[in-house]
């Protein structure tokens, strides 16, 4: 236990580590290149990922599994067996489904994101998705026998090589009148990144696999296996990212509909989906931590038939997320939209932080909730939660962002729409569950001291205001203050933290 919870340590300041350079990373590219230039970029992103999930088939994730497995029974000479039969099936896939995706390009392009320049950008993402689904193998291979390290600084060594790219090579190639192919070169600098990475990750492959016994035979592993688990987690994450890859077409079709440009509605959705939510999604690397540590203490507890202990870590773990959720709705409620504004130079405040703020409060509850209904065998209501959250935002994105008098406001609250659905779904489906005796309280609380400190916070900054970072402390002071008071912060809490900090260092 002492292993895992130092290993959870140091997968949580890794998550922290890369959410933060890629958060630079995205200031960087604002700034450099401009709202319209991301606009076009992040347009694109979607299907770059898309395109990753269709040919990859979820092959990476059966490596992990099956390596695993056999490095768990010291099958040690069956792991270069595996990665032949998997880098098999992975070239097959290249060689179908990249001619199809390259067909489909030019009206994906036209039709869909209405943009005919954008083609170059994703012709320059399907060339980079062979590497990235190499690199996938080889994660996969590292994580199977446990060498967790070599694929979080794999992804760290990949957002610094795009941040410095950004900053001394990008304002050399952006072309003023042409934000098309400036967003072409900012993907290919994603380009080198993830082929910097893969580098790294396969010297780390080689070298540990010199260390691993050659099998005995030259027999290849079946492809079976493989695929059994391979087949149903392309399914899922495919839907993910397909609903994903349709937000910008739908967001750009809405608003075009609302009488706004294509290049308007362009660039409205590179400032909202590149700037405003991963502002928002930034302080989730805590929850995310949470979720990781969530799936064995809580299956653990499952195990053991012991419901005090499942809900009170189960309680613990969701109230902590209450907390950060509670934080990050009541910053970026009040100062948010000027933060934004501050960091990535935006041209105009739209206010947007204002609405999306009190609603993503519960965005950061949902990773928590997901890996604690994956633990007690709700694995696929978990599932089907996020599909109808996703539906559901693409259905009120085009049904609202098409009125000419909401127009990308609407888009905005369908976002928030979606977490609301995938958030409230879950937690009805944990609080049906027999052995799940926890309340709603711990939402309740943090939701309300956020609530009055904004209502506090509005009053005095009307009144006295001392500078932005001023007020942003007072701001954090004040809830810290009504959260102690509602007895949200814990003793306990802290002498978890401590015993974590002692384990490690």
């Amino acid at each position: 236990m002492a292993s895992f919870v130092r290993g959870t340590f140091f997968l949580t300041i890794v998550i922290f580590l890369s959410k933060l350079i890629g958060f630079i990373y995205r200031m960087q590219f604002m700034r450099v290149a401009g709202e319209e230039v991301v606009g076009v970029y992040m347009t694109a992103y979607p299907a770059y990922i898309f395109f990753v999930s269709v040919l990859q088939l979820g092959i990476p994730i059966a490596v992990a599994k099956v390596v695993a497995e056999l490095y768990a029974k010291r099958q040690l000479g069956q792991l270069h067996t595996v990665m032949k039969t998997a880098s098999k099936w992975s070239i097959l896939s290249i060689i179908l489904f990249t001619p199809i995706l390259v067909l489909f390009i030019p009206f994906l392009a036209e039709t869909l994101l209405h943009n005919e320049g954008t083609k170059i950008t994703l012709y320059i993402a399907l060339g980079a998705v062979p590497i990235i689904v190499f690199s996938g193998l080889i994660r996969g291979f590292l994580q199977g026998i446990a060498i967790i390290s070599a694929t979080a600084w794999s992804q760290i060594i990949e957002q610094l090589v795009r941040i410095f790219l950004i900053s001394f090579a990008l304002p050399f190639f952006v072309v003023p009148d042409n934000p098309e192919l400036t967003a072409a070169y900012a993907m290919a600098i994603t380009a080198i990144g993830e082929f910097i990475s893969f580098i790294y990750l396969y010297i780390h492959y080689v070298t540990k696999k010199r260390k691993i016994k050659k099998p005995s035979s030259s027999k290849p592993y079946p492809a079976m296996p493989l695929l059994r688990i391979a087949v149903p987690s392309a399914g899922s994450r495919l839907f993910g990212t397909f609903t994903w890859f349709l937000e910008p077409i739908v967001f750009l079709k809405a608003l075009t509909i609302a009488g706004l440009t294509a290049a308007g509605a362009t660039t409205l959705y590179g400032i909202i989906s590149g700037v405003h939510v991963p502002l928002l999604l930034f302080p989730s690397f805590i929850p995310n931590a949470l979720s990781i540590v969530l799936i064995p203490a809580v299956s653990d507890a499952v195990a053991r038939s012991n419901n005090r202990l499942l809900n009170d870590r189960i309680g613990v773990s969701l109230r902590l997320s209450s907390i950060i959720g509670a934080y990050a709705a009541t910053y970026f409620f009040l100062h948010g939209d000027e933060l934004a504004m501050r960091l990535f130079h935006l041209e105009e405040n739209r206010g947007f932080m204002k609405i999306l703020a009190p609603i993503f409060y519960f965005y950061y509850i949902q990773s928590p909730l997901h890996s604690i209904l994956q633990a007690i065998d709700e694995a696929k209501p978990a599932m089907m939660n996020s599909i109808y959250g996703g539906i559901g935002k693409l259905f009120v994105m085009f049904v609202l962002a098409s009125q000419p008098f909401i127009q990308e406001y609407g888009a905005i609250i369908a976002i928030g729409f979606g977490v609301l659905v995938t958030s409230f779904l879950h937690m009805a489906t944990l609080r049906g569950h027999k052995m799940i005796s926890s309340g709603f309280r711990f939402f309740a609380i943090p939701y309300v001291a956020f609530i009055i400190t904004c209502l506090i916070q509005s009053v005095l900054l009307s009144k006295m205001s001392f500078g932005f970072w001023g007020d942003s402390a007072i701001t954090l002071i004040v809830l810290s203050i009504l959260l102690l008071a509602t007895n949200q912060f814990k003793w306990s809490d802290f002498r978890y933290l401590r015993a974590i900090f002692v384990r490690r260092f």
